[in-house]
């Protein structure tokens, strides 16, 4: 194809509205990551597209990009009340259930393969990372909920998971590349990653939720606007200063989230739509990128190694992170299940592409067939697998349209009226900084017979008749009791 301005744009827009469309196959079971590939696939150069895409530091830009912004969204969805009880075993399935997974893949490879051993590690690291967030739009297009802690716990790892896999992928090019492998070098790559990635993201959340709730922007959309440059600058300066990025923007990001902040709800909102905007973005250049006819050779390995790691390598890391968790064994068995792989590996094999690593485009093919298959055969069995075990409840819920929503979640059912007085704490206060109680919904503002909605930049006038809405009598009185 003559490639053109006007070519890529209408080219572009219709992968994009085909891949929308797709995604309702998830209802069937088909997981929507294999139709968002397949799209892509098909308009390659081995497909009826015929576009020949193999850009591989536009890729990686791109995949990295995508990654930011899926961890920050992931991080904003993500609520520590959820997540508190499930803390140490989503850490340790994030950490050495990643390990545990890298390393026995990388021995199992080079032994059946003439890979050397720091090869063999390299791709079981880069294999090592499981994208189970995927599992729940089956499960939601089912209307299949999961039992106990599982579901959170899922959340956890698959949102936190990614920085280990990226540490160790990034560890193994780089001994490959100075041919040197000692203890010591992994010992202060790792604490250089983890010890400022950390503190950074912790330090990056403080700074935007104070800044985002400060600012007061003449313009509302320009909100999200910031985010999504604190979100790539969180990553690039952690990168900068040697620390894991995507552990900064996602620990950020979860800052973020379990906090009141300016506009919260469209802007989380916002950054759902972005996530699956860069997804499929993601997915798509992931198929433009691969050559279907090169993964044929690869096949055989490819099943090989994606079996293995379905059967051995994931429950293996699974019933030892989970070895005290008080999981029962069919809760680990089905945890073992959904880690399926996604995206990420891919993306991680492009980095070896670009470090220009022998056998480079080798590891990139088998990666990315062992992901494929991994997709359909777990991705397609979740529901069967959960009713299985015994796991699945019915979720029997309608979904809301916007406006029902939006009115359900706002309307509670005491109401009353009061005067901001001249002494009040909330004088020149706004609302978002006030540390109002949850229950507590200030609906709507008077102010000199102006009726106006607030929102979390209005700042209160004394004078101003507030409509105060809340769930109990005792909930009003005791903030009426607050403003005294």
């Amino acid at each position: 194809m003559f490639i053109t301005l006007e070519n890529i744009l209408l080219v572009g827009s219709l992968l994009l509205i085909l891949s929308v469309f797709f995604s309702k196959s998830s209802k069937y079971g088909i997981p929507t990551v294999v139709l968002f590939i397949l799209v892509g696939m098909l308009a390659g150069a081995d497909g009826l597209g015929k576009i020949d895409f193999f850009d591989i530091h536009l890729s990686k830009f791109i995949g990295t990009l995508a990654l930011i912004l899926i961890l920050f969204s992931g991080g904003l969805d993500t609520r520590y009340s959820d997540i508190r009880p499930v803390l140490i075993q989503g850490a340790l399935l994030s950490t050495l259930g990643v390990v545990i997974t890298a390393v026995v893949t990388g021995l199992f490879i080079s032994y059946i393969t003439k890979m050397n051993i720091l090869e063999g590690l390299l791709l079981g690291s880069i294999i090592s990372s499981t994208d189970a967030a995927s599992v729940f739009t089956i499960l939601r297009a089912k209307n299949t909920g999961l039992k106990g802690k599982i579901r959170p716990l899922l959340e956890l790892e698959s949102g936190s998971n990614d920085p280990m896999a990226y540490f160790l992928t990034i560890f193994f090019i780089f001994i490959i590349q100075t041919e040197s492998l000692s203890a010591g070098k992994l010992i202060v790559m790792f604490c250089k990653q983890f010890l400022l990635g950390i503190p950074f993201g912790i330090l990056m959340g403080f700074l935007i939720i104070r800044t985002i709730n400060r600012i007061h922007l003449s313009f509302d959309g320009l909100y999200s606007v910031l985010l999504i440059a604190f979100a790539v600058f969180t990553f690039a300066f952690s990168e900068f200063i040697g620390g894991n990025g995507y552990l900064s923007v996602y620990i950020a990001a979860c800052m973020l989230g379990n906090k009141d902040f300016v506009h919260k709800r469209s802007l989380t909102k916002h950054f759902d739509g972005q996530a699956w905007l860069m997804q499929i973005i993601m997915f798509l250049t992931l198929g433009l990128l691969v050559y279907p006819k090169q993964l044929v050779p690869v096949a055989p390995l490819g099943l090989v190694l994606a079996i293995f790691t379905i059967l051995v390598a994931r429950p293996l890391a699974v019933f030892i992170s989970l070895a005290f968790s008080g999981f029962n064994f069919r809760s680990k068995v089905f945890i073992s299940w959904v880690g399926l792989r996604g995206a990420v590996p891919i993306i991680l094999s492009i980095y070896v592409l670009d470090a220009q690593i022998e056998n480079g485009m080798f590891i990139f093919n088998l990666v990315f067939f062992i992901s494929l298959l991994s997709v359909l055969i777990q991705g397609s069995t979740i529901s069967w697998m959960a009713g299985v075990l015994g796991l699945s409840v019915p979720v029997n819920i309608r979904k809301k349209s916007a406006m029902e929503e939006e009115f359900t979640t706002t309307v509670k059912p005491v109401r009353a009226e009061m005067e901001v007085l001249p002494g009040s704490p909330m004088v020149n206060k706004t609302l978002v900084s006030m540390s109002i109680p949850k229950d507590i919904l200030i609906s709507m503002v008077t102010r000199e017979d102006v009726l106006f909605v607030p929102d979390g930049t209005t700042v209160f006038h004394p004078g101003d008749k507030l409509t105060v809405m809340t769930d109990t009598n005792e909930s009003l009185d005791r903030f009426m009791e607050m403003l005294k």
